[in-house]
């Protein structure tokens, strides 16, 4: 069970890397409502659709290797205590970690925001 829950602490950091990683090198190439970086001002334009692609992407890579680093290194620590302990921690780990990436929404908007208008030309 404690290898399960160490796992399983590891996969949205992971996985927020290797999305990243994707949406920087094989963008979507359509607006589209189900794959991608998808809000009303990325949605505007193709051009806006793909800057928010790429900058989501570089973000989240950087987001992914950090978490990943850093879930790794306290999973270890919480490894070594009761499981009950242990559960509690990677509960408030996969908490901060799911924190991280919905509030990587703010800062891909900020920049969107300062790039294009409301319809999606650029300033």
């Amino acid at each position: 069970m404690v290898w399960g829950i160490l796992i399983c602490c590891l996969l949205i950091p992971a996985i927020q890397l290797l999305a990243g990683e994707w949406m920087v090198r094989r963008p979507p190439q359509k607006i589209n409502g189900l794959v991608g970086y998808r809000t009303r001002r990325s949605m505007a334009s193709r051009e806006a659709w793909l800057f928010a692609q790429e900058y989501c992407g570089r973000l989240w890579r950087k987001l992914g290797a950090w978490a990943l680093g850093i879930s790794a290194g306290i999973c270890l620590i919480f490894s070594r205590c009761g499981e009950r302990a242990l559960t509690w921690g990677m509960l408030a780990l996969e908490a901060l970690q799911l924190a991280a990436v919905i509030g990587s929404i703010f800062p891909v908007e900020r920049a969107l925001k300062r790039r294009f208008d409301d319809q999606g030309n650029r300033r």
